[in-house]
């Protein structure tokens, strides 16, 4: 070994020492300890009681009492440590003191009643690790209502049921008799009211069984009761004041990003930079953090505000993520951060003065246009503050009344509202058909469909909304642009954000001559997902009209998050919901927002059109 080698070696061994005494890095220590509660809290519950040991034979000295007790104690600790573990991973502050306190009875339980010193000093292992890393322990609350009262109520009950026949049904050698599965079932529920129920034991067992089952229905009521009465923590909204402030931003840097004007949504929450000159807005969805577009505001001034974003993030221990931002702002994201992007698809504008009919490429979208307005409609485009409080009012109940779903969708491309006061500058297109001589109007008139677009900077505006009369001739929401396109000029309107295409690029490449197997597939499994989302449909119905395609992407901090933060997005854009079912929502239905995510429209005339 030469003398260099020799040297480097001598200084690794010190080194390597220095950070084994330096333990493990304390950012990693609360996925550990989380882990470590879920494997205790679920060694609580299902460890066998171990027999024929000296700490066996010293509690069989205790009065039976003592071990009955002791083993609902095992039972409910082991299961509110199972409901704590993943507060510890995201370092809350009310899970660590719950663990801690849980702890020391979990592991009394451990040798009282399952006569286990391993699991014992396992337990209070744990708490010293805890008590040793507190500081890694302080994050804050999340939003909550108090709908998780009735969420606990009804999850928690299945697992005490569940739990209950587990442990009605492990001490087979002292039932008497033999019970069926409906006899065991109601025994389980008269226990979790503390009644005995139709099943005996001997030798003392009905004291152990009936002690766990009752303790598991006081641990059900405990926390359904605590849920239900603690001060809630409403998530962020848009103040009045921030809504002002945001709007001077738009008037002064809006022109910089066409999906601007969506983070004027009043159930967004935001932070602004130091100086006030930029802001990040953002929603908090299942512990994601999750932000849309660019930052608003000066560029200069971003950075100021991504590390209020983040400074709030770690805070509250929730996921950091954008949505749908440019490339200019990936680029800005990721440097101030590291944090990593990926291309999530493309946007499509349509600039005014190239935009024509004529030619063989837009032959589609003049035929339908021509036949459409044969047929006898008409179109009016004008900007919000024209239209008359009545007819804000009759575009509003129908773009209500024609939405698809149940469940209204929108969030990093939607405003939320139409017709607002405070919206003036947004444009209302319409198309509209007199009913035929002796035939009825439809409950909206002669309205048949409508777009809204909302500014973006003083020389632009972005699509927000399409929807239409599902009795309508197909090629509404063509004849619609059409006819925005075609007005543009005169509302001073030179460039149009139509939809946002997920996946374009590799739609695109992969239809090509030459496409390699990797890009086929790839593209065969998103024209397969097309049947359920809109993926193929919306870009080849925003490819006819010729547009230029400008990259968005989702700004993540590692890969494992992109399968929370997809789930989170969904829950903000509307695909998925867990809310409670309608009929067990309290009062009459809520009014439906009258605005749909912007590339999710009518998909079945998408479909048609495409």
């Amino acid at each position: 070994m030469s003398d260099s080698q020799d040297a480097e070696t001598s200084g690794e061994v010190p080194t390597r020492f220095r950070r084994l005494l330096r333990g493990p890095r304390p950012e990693a220590v609360p996925t550990a300890v989380g882990t470590a509660c879920g494997l205790i809290g679920l060694m609580d519950i299902v460890f066998p009681r171990l027999r024929h040991s000296r700490v066996h034979a010293l509690a069989e000295l205790l009065p039976g009492a003592v071990s009955s007790l002791a083993a609902a104690a095992s039972i409910v600790v082991g299961l509110l440590l199972l409901m704590l573990a993943h507060g510890l991973k995201r370092r809350k502050r009310r899970a660590w003191v719950a663990a801690v306190g849980l702890l020391p009875i979990g592991a009394a339980a451990q040798l009282l009643y399952r006569h286990s010193v391993a699991g014992m000093a396992l337990s209070l292992i744990l708490l010293g690790v805890m008590v040793r890393y507190r500081a890694e322990f302080a994050a804050l609350p999340d939003p909550r209502s108090r709908w998780m009262a009735l969420t606990n109520f009804v999850g928690m009950g299945a697992v005490s049921v569940g739990v209950g026949l587990l442990i009605v049904r492990s001490h087979p050698d002292t039932i008497q008799g033999h019970p069926s599965f409906g006899k065991q079932l109601e025994h389980v529920l008269w226990g979790l009211f503390g009644f005995e129920g139709p099943v005996d034991y001997r030798r003392g067992a009905d004291y152990t069984v009936g002690y766990s089952l009752g303790a598991l229905g006081l641990l059900t009521v405990a926390t359904t009761v605590y849920l239900a009465f603690r001060p809630e923590h409403p998530a962020a909204r848009l103040t009045p004041e921030d809504e002002e402030r945001l709007r001077g931003l738009l008037a002064a840097h809006g022109h910089r990003d066409s999906l601007g004007h969506f983070a004027l949504r009043r159930d967004k929450g935001v932070v602004f930079s130091s100086s006030g000159k930029a802001a990040v807005c953002y929603r908090v969805v299942s512990g994601v953090m999750l932000a849309s577009g660019d930052p608003v505001g000066d560029v200069e001034a971003w950075p100021g505000a991504i590390a209020r974003f983040m400074e709030e993030a770690r805070a509250h221990s929730w996921t950091p993520a954008v949505m749908g931002c440019s490339e200019t702002g990936g680029e800005v994201w990721t440097r101030e951060t590291g944090l990593d992007a990926l291309e999530l698809g493309d946007e499509a504008i349509v600039d005014v003065a190239d935009f024509t009919l004529s030619g063989r490429a837009m032959r589609n979208v003049r035929q339908m246009v021509k036949r459409i307005e044969r047929a006898g409609y008409q179109t009016r485009v004008r900007r919000a503050a024209e239209l008359s409080p009545e007819e804000l009012e009759t575009i509003r109940r129908a773009a209500a009344g024609w939405r698809g779903t149940d469940t209204e969708r929108g969030f990093s491309m939607a405003l939320g509202r139409i017709g607002d006061p405070a919206d003036g500058d947004a444009v209302i297109a319409t198309a509209h058909k007199a009913a035929a001589e002796g035939a009825e109007e439809g409950p909206y008139g002669d309205l048949k469909a409508v777009l809204h677009f909302v500014p973006w900077g003083p020389d632009g505006m972005s699509l927000d909304l399409m929807r239409r009369d599902r009795s309508a001739d197909p090629g509404m929401n063509e004849l619609l642009i059409v006819a925005a396109l075609r007005a543009a000029p005169e509302l001073g309107v030179k460039r149009v954000s139509l939809n946002f295409a997920m996946f374009r690029s590799a739609l695109a490449r992969g239809e090509k001559l030459g496409a390699g197997p990797v890009l086929r597939g790839w593209r065969g499994l998103l024209v397969f997902l097309s049947r359920w989302f809109q993926i193929e449909s919306l870009y080849k119905f925003n490819a006819k009209f010729q547009p230029r395609w400008e990259p968005r992407f989702v700004v993540f901090r590692n890969t494992r998050d992109l399968p929370r933060i997809g789930l989170a997005a969904m829950q903000a854009e509307g695909f998925v919901c867990l809310a409670l079912p309608r009929l067990l929502r309290r009062g009459p239905r809520p009014e439906p927002r009258p605005c749909a995510h912007r590339h999710l429209a009518d998909g079945h005339e998408l479909r048609q059109a495409a």
